[in-house]
Order: C-alpha cells, then sequence, then structure tokens
C-alpha cells in the first residue's frame, strides 16, 4: 500500500514539491551562513519525494541553534513551502481517493516551517505507523 500511495504522490504533488525544496536548498547554499538550511532542504526534498513509510522526529542533540536557524529558515523559505503543502492538500482534498494525500500533505506542514532539529526515519524505527 505504501509503494501505491506514494506513487500517486509522486505525480499528483511529490515532483513538484521535490523541485521547490530544491530550489530552496540551492537558493540558501548561495550564500554561506545559509547553507545548513540548504542541506535540511535537500533532505526534506527527498522526503517530499517519497514520503509514505517514514515519518519525523526530533533530533536529541538539537539546542537554542535549530531553534534560531527555523526562525531564519521561516522568513527565508519556509512560509512559502507550507503554502504550496497547504494548497497541494486543499486540491487533494477535493476527491475521496486523494483525501489520505491530502491529509499527508497538510502533515508535512510542519516540517516544511521547522525543519532544522528533526530527523527523517523508517516508521519500523519509531514503532507506529503514521500516514507520513
Amino acid at each position: 500500500m505504501k509503494v501505491l500511495l506514494n506513487i500517486i504522490w509522486l505525480v499528483l504533488c511529490g515532483f513538484w514539491m521535490a523541485i521547490g525544496y530544491a530550489l530552496a536548498g540551492v537558493i540558501c547554499c548561495i550564500l554561506i551562513i545559509t547553507i545548513p538550511f540548504g542541506i535540511a532542504s535537500f533532505r526534506i526534498a527527498a522526503y517530499a519525494l517519497w514520503p509514505f513509510g517514514r515519518t519525523t522526529v526530533r533530533k536529541p542533540t538539537a539546542g537554542v541553534g535549530s531553534a534560531i536557524g527555523n526562525v531564519i529558515w521561516v522568513v527565508v523559505a519556509g512560509i512559502w513551502l507550507a503554502i504550496g503543502h497547504i494548497t497541494a492538500g486543499i486540491a487533494m482534498c477535493l476527491t475521496i481517493i486523494g483525501i489520505p494525500l491530502g491529509i499527508a500533505s497538510f502533515k508535512m506542514v510542519p516540517i516544511s516551517l521547522l525543519p532544522l532539529g528533526r530527523d527523517i526515519v523508517p516508521v519500523e524505527q519509531v514503532g507506529y505507523a503514521p500516514i507520513v
């Protein structure tokens, strides 16, 4: 089921959201101070491309630097990526088949806003099976 959902996700919005994250990563890598944001953006681009079967968890080692970085990220690219996920989620919820995909898109809004201090791991590692 995960593979089928991932294929539908890829066709409907995953490819375009991954391009958005990759573009944000390239923009962030232009300036030296925002390179960590670019790396996080590329990591999330891979997650946005194929999200089912993986989830995000908080890094236990994340500290004040991640919190400050997340504030800068929201201003630089986070708000636009979150708007993209919300728009895609609304569009996918217009059909019955797209409702699980829309919910998954809505669940990706927090990581698009606050990516630093989070890890993307397989759901088997966490011990439960969320939608995304």
